[in-house]
């Protein structure tokens, strides 16, 4: 079930502007992460609980420990693929991730 569910959601892309993105990001700046990935990679464990946190939050920060930085890349690209999040910022180990809840929204892309 969560699979197909996840399918879904990938299936939705979200689109959105560069002002949307910036708002976002300004969001996110005071947020702690959600979800972390560590030394264990991505499984689906993890993926069930950043889709939860989507679902829940909408914006969300994952902290990515993984190896280098294409295995994090990697990881974060699946994570993206997998929920249908949109990625906005990635610093260092960190990701921040969008997609909205239809049914309950939570974050105003456009800041008002």
């Amino acid at each position: 079930m969560l699979t197909s569910r996840l399918s879904d959601l990938a299936s939705a892309a979200v689109a959105l502007t560069e002002s949307q993105r910036k708002n976002l990001r300004r969001l996110g700046h005071s947020l702690h992460p959600v979800v972390m990935i560590g030394s264990g990679g991505l499984s689906k464990a993890i993926l069930a609980e950043a889709d939860g946190a989507l679902d829940h939050h909408e914006l969300v920060k994952i902290k990515v420990r993984v190896g280098d930085r294409a295995a994090r890349e990697e990881v974060i690209s699946a994570i993206c693929a997998e929920t249908g999040a949109e990625l906005i910022q990635r610093i260092g180990h960190t990701a921040l991730l969008y997609r909205p809840n239809p049914e309950r929204r939570r974050v105003n892309p456009n800041g008002s």
